[in-house]
């Protein structure tokens, strides 16, 4: 009677054990292969051609709400085949979602910040930027960080609910910048010598503009000097070649 208890048992256990083994190698199969595919998806949304049309800031910030949506849709699948209720499990996620929520309300702030970068395109990536205390060029936004690159190759990285809440410097904006230069003379010296002086060296410059005329003038009379500046109209991307130029050619 024993043997017949013990052999039952056995039966129902091997039973149980190979109908979960064969649950656990599909959810394995199911989850590497839903793993696979989102890898390829995601990768397809970073280089397809067709979606070049698309501005890179919305390219990457939908590879990073593709990434997180994907995946927890995968999870869910999982759970299904694992055999939890779809339902049930759904319910259980919104519920963690309201602790977390309350928990990481910074972290929403900076996917609303997201959001609003999204859509209101204070910049874009490739743009060179000023803001909370940082300078850089952007190199990527995600859902809720954003990326900028120093001059000096550093990588920054902004929480997107600081950006937008903070004063935004888009110095890549406007297809044209004005350099201004303020240059030092003593009281001594001929101010329409200085002036032309400074005007020669802007005028001869190839990179500055004629439209908008550049402005040359005395500006301040300071206790131990006469200060002059210059104003000159510039391509946005000519813009330090022209200062540091200026700068030195007046010098000598």
């Amino acid at each position: 009677m024993g043997n017949v208890v013990i052999h039952s048992t056995f039966a129902s256990f091997l039973t149980f054990m190979t109908t979960f083994g064969i649950v656990i190698l599909k959810a394995v199969v199911a989850g590497i292969v839903g793993w696979q595919i989102i890898k390829r998806f995601l990768n397809w949304l970073r280089t397809s051609k067709k979606l070049d049309h698309l501005d890179k800031g919305l390219r990457s910030f939908l590879v990073s709400f593709s990434r997180i949506a994907l995946y927890a849709v995968l999870l869910i699948v999982l759970a299904g085949i694992i055999g939890i209720p779809a339902t049930s499990f759904v319910t259980v996620l919104a519920s963690c979602g309201v602790a977390i929520g309350l928990a990481l309300q910074g972290a929403l702030s900076n996917f609303a910040g997201g959001l609003m970068i999204l859509f209101f395109k204070p910049f874009k990536i490739g743009d060179y930027i000023e803001v909370g205390g940082e300078s850089g060029t952007v190199a990527e936004v995600s859902v809720v960080y954003t990326v900028l690159l120093t001059v000096d190759n550093k990588r920054v990285t902004l929480p997107n609910g600081t950006i937008t809440n903070s004063v935004i410097r888009n110095y890549s904006a406007e297809d044209l910048r004005r350099v201004d230069l303020n240059f030092s003379a003593a009281y001594g010296c001929d101010m329409e010598k200085v002036k032309g002086i400074i005007s020669s060296v802007v005028e001869a410059h190839p990179l500055a503009l004629k439209d908008p005329a550049p402005f040359v003038r005395l500006t301040s009379q300071d206790a131990s000097a006469l200060v002059y500046t210059a104003r000159i109209w510039v391509q946005s991307a000519d813009y330090w070649t022209v200062n540091f130029d200026v700068l030195e050619s007046v010098k000598k």
